[in-house]
């Protein structure tokens, strides 16, 4: 219901968008899933490797955190975005479900491998796991500078594959799905895949932080990703 720069389902409370509007849209978000508002669980999220384990809903709660983890039927596991990217988990077996944001910085610093530790604590098992990498900055929307490049190569040896000559000798193209499904990988989760959808790119489809900028509109809209156990 959201309109002008929110123009669609803009779930952020953390947007300048109209609080009445953001409260209806999460709650359509949750009907989709068949439950209330209230059971659609998503953090503040810091960019940090926080994944907290959600037994039951949280209401209007918005602990700090980039990962919810739940083995609870009919608990909403959600991720917010607007270019990150959205990891969500699932170990069938297991029954336990995991929703990631995953930005350049929590995916370098291991929001994915904190999200699969804390589900093999429920009882899960990576080599069982399937992971969605949803939609985020594609590898041609997303040029950083030099310094970047060489932050995750300190971080992270071998990094520089993700990377592409830019426009100029002092830019490079970051190829972010790329980073978080190798991430993925490392983690132990072989099937896994990128949605293949550009958020920076699709602006009839997406909200994006990035675009926004580059528009030089003042906020931008949180798209969300997110995964539940039925009963």
């Amino acid at each position: 219901v959201s309109q002008g720069l929110y123009d669609s389902l803009n779930v952020g409370r953390g947007s300048q968008d109209e609080p009445a509007d953001v409260i209806e849209n999460r709650a359509r978000a949750a009907g989709w899933f068949g439950v209330d508002r209230e059971d659609l669980n998503t953090c503040f999220q810091i960019h940090s490797t926080i994944a907290i384990v959600a037994d039951g809903s949280w209401g209007d709660a918005r602990p700090q955190g980039d990962a919810v983890v739940s083995k609870t039927p009919g608990v909403v596991c959600g991720a917010l975005h607007a270019d990150c990217a959205p990891v969500l988990i699932v170990d069938p077996e297991a029954r336990v479900v995991a929703a990631a944001h995953a930005g350049w910085r929590g995916a370098l610093d291991g929001v994915v491998q904190a999200a699969v530790d804390s589900m093999v604590e429920l009882g899960a098992r990576p080599e069982r796991m399937v992971a969605a990498v949803g939609p985020c900055i594609g590898p041609a929307s997303y040029e950083v500078g030099l310094e970047f490049m060489q932050k995750f190569e300190a971080d992270c040896p071998g990094s520089k594959r993700f990377f592409k000559p830019g426009k100029s000798d002092e830019k490079r193209y970051f190829d972010l799905p790329a980073f978080v499904l190798d991430r993925i990988d490392t983690a132990g989760i072989e099937q896994r895949e990128w949605i293949g959808r550009d958020t920076c790119a699709e602006d009839a489809h997406f909200f994006s932080n990035r675009r926004a900028v580059l528009n030089g509109q003042k906020d931008y809209g949180r798209l969300l990703s997110a995964i539940m156990l039925e009963g």
